[in-house]
C-alpha cells in the first residue's frame, strides 16, 4: 500500500487547472521577454551596525507568507522595533505550532493554504510584506525544474497577495540558483512581475558568513517599494565567532553517530564534495533534509585521558584510522614519527597542538620534521542538535523548540538567517515605514 503523501508533497505534485494556466503565462512571458540586463544593487558604504532608527515610536505592521518559523518576527523581536502581525500562515502544521509557540497572532489571520488566501481584507493594513516562495524548484541542488515545478509557480501568490495588500514595501527571499535558472529568463520574469506591481525593485545575493553567522548560505534578497527609493545593501562585517561558539554544552547520546554513519561522515567522497564537514570554522548551508541522510555539518569529541563514560556512550567511541586509514599513521610508522628523536636530532612528540607548525613539502611522506601537525583521533562524532541549527540560523535560546527534533530540523533549514534580515532592516530604516499610534 503506498505511502499516504502529507499536504506539502501534495502540493508539490499537484496539477491543476490553475497550476497549468500559470505555467503557460510564464513559458509566453520568458520568450517574450527582451536580452537586456538586470543589474543588481551595490553595497553600501555606511556602517549599518551604528545606525540608528529614526522613529523607535513607529510600529511597522507586517504580514508574511510561507512564514515558517517567523525570521522576521525573530528579527523584528531581536531589534525590539514596535511591530504588529497582520497576517502569516504556511502549509505545514508543524510550522504553525512552532509560529504560535512563538508570536502573538490571532488564529482568523493565519492561512494554510497560500492558493486560497484572499488577501484583499489586508488592503492598506500592513506595511511590510515578507516572504520565500519554496525554492526547490530553482535550487542548483534540485532538478531546478523552475515554474515547471508547481512549487514555482508559487511565486504568483506571492506577487498575488502584494498586489492585494499594496504594502509601503515588500522583501523576497529564495535562493541564489533563481538568478540564473533558464538563462536568467526566470528571474527576468519575476523582476519585470513585481515593477508591473508599481514598485522600486532592488536585488542582491547574501551571504549569511558576511553579516555575523558562521555559516555559507547565499540566497537573493529582493525589495520591493511602492515608492522610488534610493537603496543599497548592507555592507559585509567582519566574522568574529566560529561554529564552535554556537554549540550546546551538554549533548544527549542521541545526536551521536553509530558505525554506519561515522563511515559515510568521514569518507574523503564526502569531504571532497563538501557533503560532510567535520569541525568546520564556518557551517555548511543547512538544508531542510541534512540531518537525515548525514550530509551538513558535524561536531568530533575527542576522547581524554582517562575520561569516563556513560554506559550508552560506549558505542560511539571510535579510531577514525580505521574508517579511512590511508591518512592515519600505521602503527609500525607511528613508532618512527612519534619517536623522540636520534642522536643529535632532538623533536617534540606532542600532537594536537593548537596552532599547527609550518606546514612542509614533504609532509605526506610522514617523517618526524612534521610530527607536530599529526592529530590523534579517538573520539566521537555526532550531528548538530536543533538548538545548534537554531542558533546558526539567528534564533536565539528564547526561540521556544515544541515539536520534534525532526521537523525542528526541517524548519530550520528552510529558514531565512535573522542576521542577515536584521542587517537588511537596520539599512533601510524600517522604522520609516511604520506609524506611531500613540499619538
Amino acid at each position: 500500500m503506498p505511502k499516504k503523501m502529507t499536504k506539502v508533497e501534495e502540493s508539490i505534485h499537484e496539477q491543476s487547472e490553475k497550476i497549468n494556466k500559470v505555467k503557460k503565462i510564464v513559458k509566453e512571458r520568458s520568450s517574450a521577454i527582451d536580452n537586456s540586463q538586470i543589474i543588481p544593487e551595490n553595497i553600501s558604504d555606511e556602517k549599518w551596525k551604528e545606525k540608528e532608527f529614526s522613529k523607535p515610536n513607529n510600529t511597522v505592521r507586517i504580514g508574511t507568507v510561507f512564514s515558517g518559523i517567523g525570521a522576521i518576527e525573530h528579527a523584528f523581536q531581536r531589534l525590539k522595533i514596535k511591530h504588529k502581525i497582520i497576517f502569516a500562515g504556511d502549509i505545514d502544521d508543524k510550522c504553525k505550532k512552532s509560529y504560535f509557540a512563538n508570536y502573538d497572532i490571532a488564529d482568523e489571520d493565519w492561512f494554510t493554504d497560500v492558493r486560497e488566501f484572499d488577501a484583499k481584507k489586508y488592503k492598506g493594513k500592513v506595511d511590510f510584506v515578507v516572504g520565500g516562495a519554496p525554492c526547490q524548484a530553482f535550487s542548483m541542488v534540485g532538478k531546478r525544474l523552475g515554474f515547471e515545478d508547481a512549487r514555482g509557480t508559487l511565486f504568483y501568490d506571492f506577487a498575488r497577495i502584494i498586489k492585494e495588500t499594496e504594502p509601503k514595501l515588500f522583501l523576497f527571499e529564495n535562493v541564489k540558483g533563481l538568478i540564473n535558472h533558464d538563462e536568467g529568463r526566470t528571474w527576468h520574469v519575476i523582476h519585470d512581475i513585481f515593477e508591473e506591481l508599481g514598485y522600486d525593485v532592488h536585488f542582491r545575493i547574501l551571504n549569511s558568513r558576511d553579516y555575523g553567522i558562521p555559516q555559507n548560505r547565499e540566497r537573493v534578497f529582493c525589495i520591493g517599494f511602492k515608492n522610488k527609493t534610493e537603496m543599497r545593501f548592507p555592507s559585509p562585517i567582519e566574522l568574529e565567532y566560529k561554529m564552535y561558539d554556537f554549540l550546546e554544552d551538554y549533548i544527549d547520546t542521541k545526536y551521536f553517530l553509530r558505525e554506519k554513519g561515522i563511515k559515510f561522515v568521514t569518507s574523503s567522497k564526502n569531504r571532497e564534495k563538501s557533503y560532510t564537514q567535520v569541525n568546520g570554522d564556518v557551517a555548511l548551508c543547512q538544508k531542510r533534509n541534512q540531518q537525515f541522510n548525514w550530509h551538513g555539518d558535524f561536531i568530533f569529541h575527542p576522547v581524554l585521558e582517562n575520561e569516563e563514560f556513560e554506559e550508552s556512550f560506549d558505542e560511539f567511541i571510535f579510531d577514525v584510522k580505521d574508517v579511512e586509514e590511508k591518512y592515519y599513521l600505521s602503527d609500525k610508522v607511528a613508532k618512527y614519527v612519534l619517536a623522540g628523536g636520534t642522536k643529535n636530532f632532538k623533536t617534540s612528540t606532542e600532537t594536537d597542538l593548537d596552532v599547527a607548525r609550518p606546514l612542509l613539502q614533504t609532509m605526506h611522506k610522514m617523517h618526524r620534521a612534521g610530527v607536530d601537525n599529526y592529530v590523534t583521533h579517538k573520539g566521537r562524532i555526532r550531528k548538530l542538535t536543533p538548538r545548534e541549527c537554531l542558533r546558526l540560523m539567528g534564533f536565539k535560546d528564547s526561540f521556544k523548540i515544541v515539536v520534534s527534533d525532526t521537523a525542528m530540523y526541517q524548519q530550520s533549514g528552510n529558514s531565512i538567517v535573522v542576521d542577515v534580515l536584521i542587517a537588511i532592516l537596520k539599512q533601510i530604516d524600517i522604522t520609516k515605514y511604520g506609524e506611531n499610534y500613540e499619538n
